[in-house]
């Protein structure tokens, strides 16, 4: 038996019209697996996601521009994303996923191939692998590069992790909004450790995942993540990028990536502001070459 996609094959059309040169900063794509084999220490097995599913729902959504993050299913194998920043004919780049000791000319490729930057994941069960100093420490390699940091954690470890990121030689970048519990409010000790490293100016956000941290799906749903992330892009419009997180692995449910675009009507009401989210924030930041 094939496994079951994690994604809707047919979203609805968005009734928001994005920007020219609108950017999806945060998606994976998965397979096909019979071409790119999953990681045999995976976690999970999804069902194919490919480039080509991929390139079609950016056309249905009226995207441009993409950064594709390699996830945990495929591991350290990093060719799937590099095969379609390799097809997207420049508009598509990458965040590998990566060991602390990878060889320096692998990493002057990956740059070369358009990754720019790397991502390590931290979750509550103990990872010695992806010790927070060590990784801070392997940011010194990033810099010359001009590579980032992304970091993705889950809820609540963003009170232990926030300090000894403010000493990475390259910016970060926190992943869906750091998981805040989007029902808590602004209120909440999570919320408030998010929004104070956001003062750092080495920080930037990901306004992903507002699907995941609120569970109220729809047409007018997820009234509490879009909450968060208008509150977050307010306050820091130079510093947050959006991404649907297609194709929406270890959900709860399938959201409609549609309704996700047209959520951002809410997110960001002011046109001029959402061109700075889905425009000019991820071309200054990842190097989009027009």
């Amino acid at each position: 038996m094939q496994p079951a996609l994690t994604y809707n094959p047919n979203p609805s059309a968005p009734r928001l019209r994005l920007p020219a040169g609108a950017c999806d900063a945060h998606v994976h794509v998965f397979g096909p697996a019979a071409r790119f084999p999953f990681a045999e220490d995976r976690s999970f097995t999804p069902g194919d996601a490919p480039k080509e599913a991929l390139f079609a729902l950016h056309r249905t959504l009226g995207i441009q521009r993409c950064v594709i993050v390699q996830s945990l299913c495929h591991g350290l194998d990093n060719r799937v994303v590099e095969d379609a920043i390799a097809a997207g004919g420049g508009n598509y780049l990458g965040v590998a996923l990566l060991p602390l000791d990878v060889s320096d000319e692998e990493l002057e490729r990956l740059a070369g191939a358009g990754f720019r930057g790397v991502r390590f994941n931290f979750s509550k069960a103990p990872n010695p692998a992806f010790d927070v100093e060590r990784v801070v420490a392997f940011t010194r390699r990033l810099e010359p590069l001009g590579m980032h940091l992304q970091v993705h954690f889950e809820r609540g470890l963003i009170h232990g992790l926030a300090s000894p990121l403010t000493s990475s030689a390259v910016p970060v970048v926190v992943d869906h909004m750091a998981r805040v519990d989007a029902a808590q409010g602004v209120a909440h000790p999570d919320f408030i450790a998010l929004h104070t490293l956001m003062k750092n100016p080495l920080f930037r956000v990901k306004l992903s995942g507002i699907d995941r941290i609120t569970h109220d799906a729809g047409r007018e749903g997820y009234r509490d993540g879009i909450a968060i992330a208008h509150r977050l892009l307010l306050d820091f419009p130079e510093r947050c990028f959006w991404g649907t997180d297609w194709p929406h692995p270890l959900h709860d449910h399938v959201p409609d990536d549609g309704l996700l675009v047209d959520a951002l009507e809410r997110i960001a009401p002011d046109a001029a502001l959402r061109e700075q989210l889905l425009v000019h924030n991820p071309q200054r930041f990842y190097r989009f070459v027009d």
